[in-house]
């Protein structure tokens, strides 16, 4: 069974990061028995120094290589992958792709219908390239700017639900739709480095989130461990 994360800069990380990848790809070691693999086309972190994804310092480093494969880019949101994900499929034969979008084309790019949107997209594109991917999607997890900007957590609040209209929607038993959960104890102020990206403890409940949705909606590998 072949993994893809594809996500923004909470999932690409930054140079020193551990990166809640390393946290699930320690989740899938342990309840899959090694019977799986992280595929992508980037192994890169993002170099806040270089403004670039340039870097491979990764904060653990028993992390292998291989296991560092990714999709996910600092600055980029649902826009940006929706069309990179047939090709990214298709050359890695993913079967599987925990995806974490969306905080970014709301803050940036493009209002919570657009973005819903280019969601719908993102799937169709997944799906040409392989009719029995599945998918796990967690919805935006509002960030520090959603406490002082009224609009911009109204626009969060309705992607989200959005997000899971979609899901209804779209979910087909032969290729099959998760909406993982909002992590219930994840506070930006405790969970994060920056009211936005995951710390060590918001590393592990994004894990979590996505490990348990597996674990209950498909019986795949177990509840997570790691918290």
């Amino acid at each position: 069974m072949r993994f893809m994360f594809v996500g923004d800069s909470m999932t690409i990380g930054r140079a020193g990061d551990i990166t809640w990848r390393y946290r699930m790809w320690q989740h899938l070691t342990a309840s899959l028995d090694g019977s799986f693999e992280i595929v992508g086309p980037r192994t890169e972190l993002y170099d806040t120094d270089a403004g670039a994804p340039l870097s491979y310092a990764y904060g653990a480093p028993d992390f292998p290589t291989p296991a560092r494969r990714h999709l996910s880019g600092w600055g980029e949101g649902w826009l940006h992958m929706a069309p990179l994900i047939g090709d990214a499929v298709t050359e890695s034969a993913a079967d599987v792709l925990l995806v974490s979008l969306g905080l970014i084309d709301l803050g940036f790019y493009t209002d919570s219908a657009q973005t819903a949107t280019n969601a719908r997209t993102f799937v169709t594109e997944a799906r040409k390239a392989n009719p029995a991917i599945r998918m796990v999607l967690l919805p935006v997890i509002p960030n520090i700017r959603a406490e002082s900007d009224a609009p911009f957590a109204a626009e969060v609040t309705r992607f989200n639900e959005l997000l899971a209209k979609a899901i209804a929607d779209l979910d087909h038993p032969s290729a099959p739709l998760l909406l993982a959960s909002h992590p219930p104890t994840y506070d930006i102020h405790q969970d994060t480095y920056d009211g936005t990206h995951p710390s060590a403890s918001g590393e592990h409940k994004l894990a979590a989130a996505f490990a348990d949705a597996m674990h209950q909606g498909w019986g795949l590998g177990g509840t997570y461990g790691g918290r």
